[in-house]
This record gives structure tokens, C-alpha cells and sequence, in this order.
């Protein structure tokens, strides 16, 4: 792939919700099909698989409401520190999530990961995530 080269990402979301609740949103299977996937596409309840805890399996599917296209996601747990910090990932890439418990009922969410590929892809990629957070506060408003 030309231009294919190793790029972080890197978004930080403030949610008015306390940290067990953002934790929560990641780890119940009800609740992540609420939110997973950018706008336009949904995750169905049956797709995912939540084993939250080091080694445990984190699958789930996406599909696009559009033109019913899917984007699966098969990933392993690699950390979990409840309600701080979730990592998961495959042999070639992975994510961490961190919780900043802001008091006043506010947390802060930090997702990072690192992907290779040309900066359209990783720019696709942020627009993703980006919409896929947008929803996640709307899910816990």
C-alpha cells in the first residue's frame, strides 16, 4: 500500500456521566450495541461477545444500514483494570481506553490506537471513531 505508514489516533471526549457508567457503556453487551459504530451503521445485540478480562474475547459486528456492508471487529483483551483502563487488540494492532473519573459526575475518556495505513484511511478512521463517541453521549445523557 503506498503512503501506508504506522499513525496514532488519539481522541479525549469529557462525558457528564460518572466513570462506572462510561465503564459500564464499554464492558455490558446491551450497552455497547447502543453505541458502537459511527452514524449509519449498527451493531446488533446477537454479534457480540464481551469476556472482559485479560485474554477474554471482544467481538462484535457492525453493520451498515445503508448497503448492509459489515465491519467486524475480533480483538482479545489484553488489559482490563476496572474502572480505569481497557486494551485490547489482535497480533497487528490494538486500543487503550482510559477513564479519568472528573468528580461532579464527569469523566473524561481518552481512546488511543495506532493503525498502518495512508492518512485517508486514518483520517476515515478518526471521522468513525469521532461519530462513534458522538453517540456513546448521547447514550449516556
Amino acid at each position: 500500500m503506498t503512503g501506508a505508514t504506522a499513525q496514532a489516533i488519539t481522541i479525549t471526549r469529557v462525558y457528564d456521566a460518572p466513570r462506572e457508567l462510561v465503564w459500564k457503556a464499554w464492558t455490558e453487551p446491551g450497552r455497547l450495541a447502543q453505541w458502537w459504530g459511527k452514524r449509519g451503521w449498527s451493531t446488533p445485540l446477537s454479534s457480540i461477545t464481551l469476556d472482559v478480562r485479560p485474554g477474554g474475547t471482544f467481538r462484535l459486528n457492525s453493520i451498515s444500514d445503508a448497503d448492509g456492508s459489515e465491519m467486524p471487529l475480533d480483538s482479545v483483551y489484553r488489559e482490563v483494570v476496572e474502572p480505569e483502563r481497557l486494551s485490547f487488540g489482535d497480533a497487528s494492532a490494538g486500543a487503550t481506553v482510559t477513564f479519568t473519573d472528573l468528580g461532579d459526575g464527569r469523566t473524561e475518556m481518552t481512546f488511543r490506537t495506532t493503525m498502518h495505513g495512508s492518512d485517508e484511511l486514518r483520517a476515515r478512521a478518526e471521522g468513525g471513531l469521532a461519530s462513534a463517541f458522538d453517540r456513546l453521549a448521547e447514550q449516556l445523557a
